[in-house]
C-alpha cells in the first residue's frame, strides 16, 4: 500500500475507531481499549493546554492514532507525553506513524520542554530512536524522552 494519509486533529474520537481497537487487542495491545474509556468516563479528552489527538486517515479509511498529553507521571506542566499510538497493520512501515508523531512534536513544540513516551516493543524502541527520542531509565513510567527547543524545526 502506498499511502500518503492524511492527519487530523481530533475533537471527538472517530466513530470507526472500534476496528483500530480491535485490531490492537488481536495483538495484546489494550492502550486503544484505555484511550476509549477514558474518553467515556471523561478522565482524558486531550483538553489541557498543549493537549491534542491526531488520527491518519487513507481513502476515508481510519489508519492510525497518537495523542499528546501532559505526562500525567511528571508532576509538572513542561513535560508531554505521546500517547496511544497505533497503526493498522496493513499501514505499517511507509511512514503513517512517523507523519503522527511529527503532528505531536509540531504542537508540543512552544507547549512543552521535554516529550516522554513508554514502548514496550524492540520496534517501538527503534522508531522513537529514529525521530530523536533518547532510552531513558531514569525516569518511571517513560522509556524514551526527547528534549524540545523552541527554534528546533519538526521532524
Amino acid at each position: 500500500m502506498t499511502v500518503e494519509p492524511a492527519i487530523s486533529r481530533l475533537n471527538e474520537l472517530p466513530g470507526d475507531l472500534d476496528q483500530l481497537v480491535q485490531a490492537s487487542l488481536a495483538e495484546g495491545f489494550r492502550f486503544l481499549e484505555r484511550l476509549c474509556d477514558e474518553w467515556r468516563s471523561g478522565a482524558n479528552r486531550f483538553l489541557l493546554p498543549g493537549e491534542a489527538l491526531f488520527e491518519a486517515r487513507h481513502q476515508g479509511r481510519l489508519i492510525g492514532i497518537c495523542g499528546l498529553n501532559r505526562d500525567p507521571y511528571a508532576g509538572e506542566t513542561s513535560v508531554g507525553r505521546v500517547r496511544r499510538l497505533y497503526v493498522a497493520p496493513d499501514a505499517r512501515r511507509i511512514g503513517v506513524a512517523r507523519r503522527l508523531v511529527c503532528a505531536v512534536l509540531r504542537e508540543a513544540r512552544g507547549q512543552f520542554a521535554t516529550l516522554r513516551v513508554r514502548t514496550t516493543t524492540r520496534g517501538g524502541d527503534l522508531f522513537y530512536q529514529t525521530l530523536g527520542f533518547h532510552p531513558t531509565s531514569s525516569v518511571p513510567e517513560a522509556t524514551h524522552e526527547l528534549r524540545l527547543s523552541l527554534d528546533e524545526p519538526a521532524v
